[in-house]
C-alpha cells in the first residue's frame, strides 16, 4: 500500500507524471545537521545548496560526480536548446552514484513540500487488489475524497476517463495527483461500491500528511506507526510516548517507512533514549555524529517492527534502538539505504542530489547495501509476533 498519494522508486525508473521520484529515500544531510532544508535562493545557480557541498566531488558507491562538471554539462545543453536536467541526469547515471538523482525545478519544489508534510491531491491512498483491480486503502479525514463520501474498499475504475485496472498503485496515484496540477484543479474519478458505479469530480487540495498515527492495542500497549519522517514527525512520536499510559509497551511500526528528514528520526530516537549516539556519518571523509537529546523514556518496553520497505532515516532509528539495546527489532531485513546526500543547484533551476558519504549505526555497522537485520525474523504475521514479544517484555499486547 502506498502512502497518501506518495510513491517511491529507485533512480532510473522515472516518470514525469509520477507522484514524486525517489521521494523520501533521499536524505539531505543539511537537514540532519541543522534541522532545516536548503531553501530557494541560498546559493547562486550552479553553486551548492548545502553546507560542505562545495567540495569538488561527491563520492558515491561505484563512482563520483564532479559538481562543476555537472553544472557545465547542464549549461552546455541549455546553450544548445536542450534540457539541462536531462544532461545532468546522464552525467549522474554514468558516474555510478547509486543514489544520485536530478529533480527539475517543479519536482524539487514538490519534494520540499512533501518533506514539510504537505502535498496536493484528493486525500486517499490506493492499493492493488486481486485481479489487478485498484481499491481505496485509506481516506484522509477532511480531504476531498472524504467529503465526497469515498470509503476504504471502494474500487477505482477510472481517473479522468483512463481505466486503471492492471496499472500499478503508483501509476494511479500519479494520475490522481496530476502532473504538477495545482490545488483547485479537478480530477474525475470513476468509483464502484458493490454494484453501484458513479463518477466523482474531486477538486484537488493542499493537504497535510498523516505520517504518525497512534492506536491503543488490546492489552494496553500503544502502536505508533511512522509512515515517513516529515517535519514534526519526531516531536509527534515523543508526544505519543509522553501520553501513553505509564508502563504501557510501545510497538514502533516502521514498516514501509521510506525515510525523510534525519533530524526527525533523531528526534524520534530521543523519545526512547537518554541522550547518546544515534548514528555516525562521513561527509567527504570528515567524520560526524548525531546524538539523541537527553530525557527520553528508557524504561518502557519497546519493540520496533521493520521490513524491506524500511529505508534511510527509518533504518537509522531502528539501528540505533537495536544497537543500544533499547528495543527488540522484529520483522525482515530493511532496505539498506544509508547514503548521505547533498543538493546542488544547476543553471536551469534543477537540483542534483549526490552521494557524499554514508551512515553507520552506533555499533559501527554500515547501513548502505546491507540494511538492518532484526533480532527476530518474521515475514509472516510479523505484527502478531511483535505483539507477542512486547507482551513478553511486560508491555501488554
Amino acid at each position: 500500500m502506498l502512502g497518501l498519494e506518495f510513491c517511491t522508486r529507485p533512480r532510473g525508473v522515472r516518470s514525469r507524471g509520477a507522484a514524486l521520484t525517489f521521494l523520501f529515500a533521499t536524505v539531505v544531510v543539511t537537514a540532519a545537521a541543522t534541522n532545516c532544508l536548503p531553501q530557494e535562493g541560498d546559493s547562486d545557480p550552479g553553486q551548492p545548496l548545502a553546507q560542505a557541498a562545495d567540495a569538488p566531488a561527491a563520492a558515491g558507491r561505484g563512482g563520483s560526480v564532479d559538481r562543476r562538471e555537472l553544472a557545465r554539462a547542464a549549461a552546455e545543453a541549455m546553450a544548445d536548446g536542450k534540457s539541462g536536467a536531462k544532461a545532468a541526469e546522464e552525467v549522474v547515471s554514468r558516474s555510478g552514484d547509486r543514489w544520485g538523482v536530478v529533480y527539475d525545478q517543479r519536482e524539487y519544489e514538490e519534494f520540499e513540500q512533501a518533506l514539510d508534510g504537505r502535498y496536493t491531491g484528493v486525500g486517499l491512498s490506493a492499493r492493488r487488489a486481486a485481479g489487478g483491480r485498484i481499491e481505496v486503502a485509506r481516506v484522509q479525514e477532511g480531504g476531498p475524497a472524504h467529503r465526497a463520501g469515498l470509503r476504504a474498499g471502494d474500487r477505482l475504475r477510472t481517473v479522468d476517463g483512463r481505466p486503471v485496472d492492471g496499472r500499478s498503485a503508483a501509476e494511479v496515484v500519479a494520475l490522481l495527483r496530476g502532473d504538477g496540477a495545482p490545488p483547485g484543479s479537478v480530477v474525475a474519478v470513476g468509483v464502484q461500491r458493490a454494484t453501484h458505479t458513479w463518477t466523482e469530480r474531486l477538486r484537488r487540495a493542499s493537504l497535510a500528511t498523516e505520517d504518525v498515527t497512534v492506536q491503543r492495542l488490546d492489552g494496553g500497549a500503544v502502536r505508533i506507526k511512522v509512515a515517513a519522517f516529515t517535519k514534526g514527525a519526531g516531536e509527534r512520536v515523543r508526544e505519543a510516548v509522553r501520553r501513553a499510559p505509564k508502563d504501557a509497551g510501545v510497538l514502533l511500526d516502521l514498516r514501509g517507512n521510506s525515510g525523510g528528514l534525519v533530524a526527525e528520526a533523531v528526534a524520534a530516537a530521543s523519545a526512547f533514549l537518554d541522550g547518546g549516539l544515534v548514528a555516525t556519518y562521513d561527509v567527504h571523509g570528515e567524520e560526524r555524529a548525531l546524538y539523541a537529546e537527553p530525557g527520553g523514556d528508557t524504561g518502557r518496553p519497546l519493540v520496533a517492527l521493520v521490513d524491506g520497505g524500511t529505508m534511510s532515516a527509518a533504518e537509522l532509528l531502528a539501528g540505533a534502538l537495536k544497537d543500544r539495546g533499547r528495543a527488540v527489532t522484529v520483522g525482515s531485513r530493511t532496505f539498506g539505504k544509508g547514503a548521505v546526500q547533498m543538493p546542488s543547484r544547476l543553471p536551469d533551476g534543477s537540483v542534483a542530489e549526490l552521494t557524499v558519504g554514508h551512515y553507520r549505526t552506533p555499533a559501527g555497522h554500515s547501513v548502505d547495501g546491507r540494511g538492518i537485520t532484526p533480532d527476530l525474523a518474521a515475514t509472516v504475521r510479523a505484527e502478531e509476533r511483535a505483539r507477542t514479544v512486547l507482551s513478553g517484555l511486560g508491555g501488554g499486547s
